[in-house]
């Protein structure tokens, strides 16, 4: 294999794939990426065996062929090389040299063989999502997915694809035990109605990578589910992903109905006023403690090696008082993902979640669960 790409191309094939590499791995080969050139078009390929990403890129091939080459080493190289032309050319025994400007590189390289092939795809639903439909909700519900939970399935998002309605919806689902983030959205027509309901659960690995490739441009997808893996094609990119086996938690229990006791509060102020008094909270809890009045909310938080702080505004609330506390970070994670000027809590007393909404947004709700301060 020979082909020559200019950097800034060869550059962005290199910074897509490094979320995606395996960076400590008992299989060193998924730290590597895989170069194709054949008549097609050169097409980068990079795989932790659970998620995959695929471009193809401009360049010209002069020689066909193919090798697999260290991610990371080919990325730190590349941004190192001036702008201009990258000639990549595969030598004896998989070395490949690297020549750009007036300097030369040798890495060494394994061969097509050893890399672990690119999934496909079979007997397909398809849709055609919006980029910003699909770019909300995940900001709406990723803060709430776990992170390396003990409980497996939390470390993945929901999605349910409610087909069977002539006004078919995707909706979006992430919880990790202590709060929860639930999204539903119209998608428009998407053909026939006759289809199957689905309930798909995405690593948040998998997630997160799609919501890089969201932002780099304004460009709609399509996204194809399979058995147990779901492919989201964009341009000239393809991320796969296997989906996670296991069932979701019923998270509509989890769902308060009789949280009568309703603050509506300016978003901003809520915000500025917990940062404030979380400074000095537990930095293990970051417990807060809610103090409701008629007319006023009191945010006070205390370390036995800090200090207090207290802090009082005004919300519109007419109901009896309460005292509650929360993580003042789950709050805040909340808040960071509303887009409305206004925050709608509702609750029902001190030991019960708190259901916030976003202005009159009925499609989004969050909940998260009190703690003892």
């Amino acid at each position: 294999m020979k082909i020559r790409m200019a950097r800034s191309e060869l550059l962005t094939a290199l910074q897509r794939v490094q979320g995606v590499v395996e960076k400590r791995t008992t299989m060193p080969i998924l730290s590597n990426l895989l170069i194709e050139a054949q008549e097609g078009g050169i097409q980068v390929f990079a795989t932790d065996l659970e998620i995959g990403l695929k471009g193809a890129y401009e360049g010209e091939i002069l020689e066909q062929g193919a090798v697999s080459l260290s991610a990371r080493k080919l990325y730190e190289i590349a941004k190192e090389l001036p702008e201009g032309p990258v000639s990549l050319s595969v030598q004896e025994n998989n070395w490949v040299l690297i020549e750009a400007g007036q300097g030369q590189f040798k890495i060494m390289g394994l061969s097509k063989e050893e890399y672990p092939t690119v999934p496909t795809l079979e007997e397909a639903t398809t849709i055609s999502v919006k980029r910003d439909l699909l770019m909300e909700l995940i900001k709406k519900t990723i803060f709430a997915v776990g992170d390396n939970d003990a409980r497996y399935i939390l470390n993945g998002v929901l999605l349910h694809l409610d087909w069977a309605k002539e006004k078919k919806a995707l909706r979006c689902v992430g919880t990790d035990g202590h709060r929860l983030a639930v999204i539903q959205r119209e998608l428009g027509p998407q053909g026939s109605s006759n289809g199957e309901n689905r309930d798909l659960i995405v690593p948040k690995k998998a997630v997160l990578e799609l919501r890089r490739l969201l932002e780099e441009d304004n460009e709609d997808l399509t996204l194809g589910f399979g058995k147990n893996q779901l492919l989201i094609q964009k341009k000239k990119i393809t991320l796969f992903t296997r989906l996670m086996e296991g069932t979701y938690p019923n998270y509509e229990q989890v769902v308060p109905k009789q949280n009568d006791k309703k603050v509506s509060v300016a978003r901003q102020d809520l915000e500025g006023a917990l940062r404030r008094v979380a400074v000095l909270s537990r930095e293990k809890t970051n417990a807060i403690k809610l103090s409701l009045e008629p007319g006023r909310l009191t945010l006070i938080s205390s370390s036995p090696d800090l200090g207090e702080a207290k802090e009082t505004m005004a919300v519109s609330y007419k109901g009896e008082g309460l005292q509650t506390g929360f993580n003042a970070r789950y709050l805040l994670d909340v808040l960071g993902a509303f887009e409305s000027d206004q925050a709608v809590l509702e609750f029902k007393d001190a030991l019960s979640p708190c259901l916030i909404r976003e202005g009159k947004d009925p499609g989004y709700l969050c909940v998260v669960m009190p703690m003892r301060v």
